[in-house]
């Protein structure tokens, strides 16, 4: 059964007069009728009462009717998901997230994707380190990660949103919790709270690098696998951290953030796969662009 004849029928059947019916269809009436008893052929059932004057259904008609228009709106909705999706405005968008991005960015990203994407369903992978996020994305598990620059895997493009500074996060007995800011210097005999090195954590990196320059190499006391839990054991008195300035974002009772003045400081960047051509990549990273999440020429490439 060809949908063009289906189409005709509807028009017969809502007008009740082929002229009519022709008109709207825009073409001559011998092809209509002709289509139209080719259809009832192949139905084996008179779908119209013709008359000189009216063009009635018959009650085969009225069922075939009903069905015909629930089908040609099922075609049509189905068409208008594929042309949505085939513009990249709707459909599922997999975004991958450090954990503290969870905290600081994931709210400010959501609005603008509801805003400006509002077909487009949010699928939120969260407390993936950087290299777990490389991973995903080569592996085509997620579209975006939200993540610590650098990269190590090629083929990753990426545009920075964020610099943080490494702030102190203090039991709040500790005696460095008196002082306003804290010098590296100060945190040679402490216990620190780290990521596992297993995990290769970026924000690791920069507080080893910050020891380094300062003149000692970071004690580690306990190793963790996300920032809230490094919160935690900091707020029990097990060590202190440094961390990205969004671990604020979660105020546990008992912990205090200080500055470090000169500790180092680390990126928060949108990253995605540099051969992604999907239309619902590039509406994304236009509304980014447009709400000034990063600068357009802030991009880098792994080599």
């Amino acid at each position: 059964m060809e949908l063009r004849h289906m189409r005709y029928f509807v028009a017969v059947a809502e007008t009740r007069h082929f002229g009519r019916a022709a008109k709207r269809l825009n073409m001559a009436q011998p092809p209509l009728s002709q289509a139209i008893r080719q259809l009832e052929d192949e139905l084996g059932a008179s779908l119209l009462a013709r008359t000189t004057r009216q063009v009635q259904l018959t009650p085969a008609g009225e069922v075939f009717y009903d069905d015909a228009l629930r089908i040609l709106k099922s075609i049509e909705d189905a068409t208008g998901r594929v042309e949505r999706l085939a513009d990249g405005r709707h459909g599922v968008l997999r975004l991958g997230m450090t954990g503290l991005a969870c905290y600081a960015q994931l709210p400010r990203l959501a609005r603008i994707v509801e805003r400006e994407l509002p077909a487009v369903e949010l699928e939120i992978h969260a407390d993936l380190l950087t290299p777990a996020q490389e991973k995903a994305l080569r592996e085509d598990s997620i579209d975006v990660g939200v993540l610590r620059p650098p990269t190590r895997e090629t083929g990753i493009a990426h545009r920075t949103i964020a610099r943080e500074p490494l702030v102190l996060v203090l039991p709040e007995n500790h005696t460095l919790a008196g002082f306003d800011e804290v010098e590296m210097a100060r945190l040679r005999s402490e216990r620190f709270i780290m990521y596992s090195t297993t995990l290769r954590s970026v924000v690791n990196d920069a507080v080893v690098r910050s020891c380094l320059t300062a003149g000692f190499y970071p004690l580690c006391g306990h190793e963790i696998g996300e920032a809230a839990i490094q919160v935690a054991l900091v707020a029990a008195g097990l060590g202190v951290a440094l961390a990205p300035e969004s671990v604020r974002s979660i105020p546990l009772p008992g912990v205090v953030f200080r500055p470090v003045p000169d500790a180092g400081s680390v990126e928060l960047a949108v990253a995605w796969r540099d051969d992604d051509d999907s239309p619902l990549l590039r509406n994304l990273l236009t509304a980014l662009t447009a709400d000034e999440v990063f600068n357009p020429r802030d991009i880098e490439v792994s080599p």
